[in-house]
């Protein structure tokens, strides 16, 4: 910011000529951390899941905010309370997802609370999985629906939530599959032993 100051005159070749006086301002500096001081992490009581709550409009996501890095993401107010720290491997020390399973007559177990006997193909399977992923289109609320009525997983009574749980404790594919979500993210196709999954991370 420039202003201009108060006038004087002093003598040029024997005459006086004014001179104008400039007073050049500092730019302002945004603090780096203004876009994430908006965001803070609560726990949605209707499901038990974290969900980012903007405090200037109100807005209520259940991915990160876009705009913020994970470390700011890991910095909001309320974080350490909801969201899991990292410890030093880099993943967290237990995860929380849900799911929507659909078996197939090669699954471990080729029934469920829906049929008693699978005899539906892998390929079969995975094509009913993708119906439900493009009607899901990236919504938790409708991941749970859709979990609750079609998942042939006994959690479908919880609309696909498994709870949280540690490494070591799914199977390989499922637990690498959720540690590279973030949380509020959904899967693509995930197979298993038990079956084709979609998973969607919660915590």
């Amino acid at each position: 910011m420039v202003s201009i100051g108060a006038q004087s005159n002093q003598p040029a070749l024997g005459r006086s000529a004014p001179i104008l006086t400039f007073i050049v301002a500092p730019p302002q500096r945004k603090h780096k951390h203004a876009k994430s001081s908006t965001w803070e992490v609560r726990l949605s009581t209707s499901r038990g899941v974290p969900y980012f709550y903007n405090t200037i409009d109100g807005q209520s996501i259940w991915k990160p905010p876009p705009e913020l890095s994970q470390e700011e993401v890991n910095a909001l107010p309320g974080a350490k309370e909801y969201l899991l720290g990292q410890p030093a491997n880099g993943r967290p020390a237990q995860v929380r997802a849900s799911h929507l399973l659909v078996k197939h007559r090669d699954s471990r177990r080729p029934s469920s609370w829906k049929e008693p006997s699978i005899t539906r193909s892998k390929e079969e399977a995975i094509t009913i999985l993708r119906s439900f992923q493009a009607e899901i289109n990236g919504s938790p609320d409708k991941f749970a629906q859709l979990a609750g009525k079609h998942s042939d997983c006994s959690s479908h009574a919880n609309g696909g939530d498994l709870g949280p749980f540690k490494p070591g404790q799914m199977q390989k594919p499922f637990e690498d599959a959720t540690y590279a979500l973030n949380v509020g993210q959904i899967s693509d196709v995930v197979s298993t032993d038990s079956g084709v999954h979609l998973i969607l991370r919660t915590a």
